[in-house]
């Protein structure tokens, strides 16, 4: 899962997208054969051994790769991708496409820290530059988010900023502007902190940053607030290479192509880990529910999206979104999100579409998704709870056209409270997903109970939605709700097509290769 949307500058590539041969009046004859599909009927194919046997072939990828993860352009991911378009391919129920774009992703990166000599526990920023500082650090007043927040006697320091309200990424770029030589961001909820300050801009650099925790920020803070002088050594060190990857979309071949549903989750990892909770829950659930989809017919349209660089900030949903045409995006009545769902301290958390919980409302719909999944969890007899609906993971690009969105979300590096483990089970005091962003997200981090109830809810979604949206209270067209509209999205696309050209004809022939059966591998336009 993203941790926080950073400052986006992205380099895009020409859409390209090859369906997979349309067989024409049989499909539609054998199409009309099969059963309407309804929540229950879809819900009854969800097996545990499937998703487990899904979850151990996204480790197999991740570990049979350098760095032991699935993170976007690595072999991992490139053989994450090629696996949904063979195991979509061969239903033949799909058009299955492959959407290519490029942008600059940190392949690898470390961090050393230290307080008046003693080593910390710290990570780096995903696109922090590297570099070196030794110096003392000087608190940045409130969460700055401002200018006026970095004081006049941080030119030469490392800046000591809290976690909260802006882009980590504002942040760095704020204390270099500032003349800070690096910046450390602590937690402002308890534990660790990393994350990523999104794809850098030339004209907006960032300095060195790392991540602190909340009780060793609070700390230094404490000593400096009681008159000493804190000195910090600062070292980062981190690879960014511009990297080419795919979306994977499939889209049923039956049901009304302008009412569609779409559900989607993130297809790569950090560079960390193998990612299995974070997203290759995600990944499984749908590919089990797309897969059981297929023995049914339905009413309207169902596209699943598995999204690329999610780590770096939304990237590739981003990316489809901005290339949306205003009347393909209309088609689009409603998106679910589904991004960590089987977290080994687990709690049953609803995307925050009514708002009534975190003050932050989704479009019309997004509150009926929210109530849909309620009755859900009600049903199975289960306790559930909201989360916020911020636009951490890749329904944000949604949100910001407007499109009525929800899912569901098992927790990350949050920690569970009291209240929630006497609700959900579990340990309170320690986080949702312990192994988070960490080389232990592998098959044995899995809560395999709530792998498979979530994915039983996106069965019921799918089950229901897929036939009719009555009951959404939808918007007839698409608008923005948060300041970000498809043309927004679509310019911040356009100006990097300007600056960097993809080779589109490259493309067709690589994937036409690879189709004919030429011994070409490099279809997927990874390198």
């Amino acid at each position: 899962m993203f941790r926080q949307l950073g400052i986006l500058a992205l380099a895009a590539t020409a859409t390209f997208a090859q369906d997979v041969d349309n067989e024409g009046a049989d499909v539609h004859a054998e199409f009309w054969k099969k059963p309407w599909a309804s929540s229950k009927g879809l819900q009854h194919l969800v097996k545990e051994k499937s998703l487990l046997d899904c979850a151990q072939t996204l480790e197999d990828f991740a570990y049979a790769t350098e760095g032991r993860n699935r993170l976007a352009g690595s072999k991992g991911h490139n053989d994450t991708v090629d696996f949904l378009y063979k195991e979509l391919s061969k239903l033949n129920y799909y058009n299955v496409t492959l959407q290519p774009w490029s942008a600059l992703i940190q392949e690898s990166g470390d961090a050393n820290f230290t307080l008046d000599g003693e080593k910390q526990s710290t990570s780096i920023f995903s696109y922090s530059p590297s570099g070196n500082a030794t110096s003392p650090l000087v608190i940045v007043d409130n969460l700055g988010c401002e200018a006026s927040d970095y004081p006049a006697e941080l030119s030469g320091k490392i800046a000591l900023i809290s976690r909260g309200e802006c882009e980590f990424g504002a942040k760095s770029v704020s204390a270099g502007l500032a003349g800070a030589v690096g910046a450390v961001i602590y937690n402002n909820v308890p534990g660790d902190l990393n994350g990523t300050l999104g794809v850098p801009s030339p004209d907006r650099p960032y300095v060195p940053t790392v991540g602190l925790s909340q009780e060793a920020g609070a700390a230094v803070i404490a000593k400096i607030q009681g008159g000493a002088e804190v000195i910090g050594e600062l070292s980062t060190y981190s690879v960014i290479k511009e990297t080419f990857t795919n979306n994977v979309l499939a889209t049923t071949k039956g049901g009304d192509q302008d009412n569609i549903l779409a559900v989607g989750a993130h297809s790569d990892s950090v560079a960390e880990g193998p990612g299995i909770n974070d997203d290759g829950s995600g990944i499984c659930g749908l590919l089990e529910v797309a897969k059981d989809l297929a023995r049914f017919k339905t009413k309207n349209a169902v596209r699943f999206g598995w999204w690329s660089g999610e780590e770096e900030g939304l990237l590739g949903s981003t990316y489809y979104v901005a290339t949306l045409s205003e009347p393909e995006a209309a088609k689009i009545k409603a998106y679910l999100n589904f991004d960590m769902i089987a977290s080994p301290n687990y709690y049953y958390a609803i995307y925050d579409g009514d708002g009534s919980t975190f003050n932050l409302t989704g479009p019309p719909g997004s509150a009926e998704l929210e109530h849909f999944f309620e009755d859900f969890y009600t049903k199975k007899g289960l306790n559930f709870t909201a989360t916020e609906f911020d636009g951490r993971s890749d329904y944000g690009p949604f949100l910001d056209v407007g499109i009525a969105s929800g899912g569901t979300f098992t927790g990350a590096e949050g920690i569970k409270t009291e209240e929630e483990a006497a609700q959900f089970g579990g340990e309170a005091g320690v986080p949702y997903d312990v192994n988070y962003h960490q080389a232990g997200d592998n098959v044995t981090n899995l809560a395999l109970d709530a792998f498979e109830v979530n994915t039983k809810g996106i069965a019921a979604a799918v089950g229901t939605y897929s036939i009719s949206f009555e009951g959404l209270n939808l918007n007839t067209t698409t608008v923005a709700r948060r300041g970000a509209p498809a043309a927004r999205l679509a310019k911040r696309w356009n100006k990097q097509l300007l600056k960097r050209n993809f080779d589109l004809q490259t493309a067709r022939r690589r994937y036409a290769d690879k189709k004919c059966g030429s011994k070409s591998h490099d279809y997927h336009l990874y390198k």
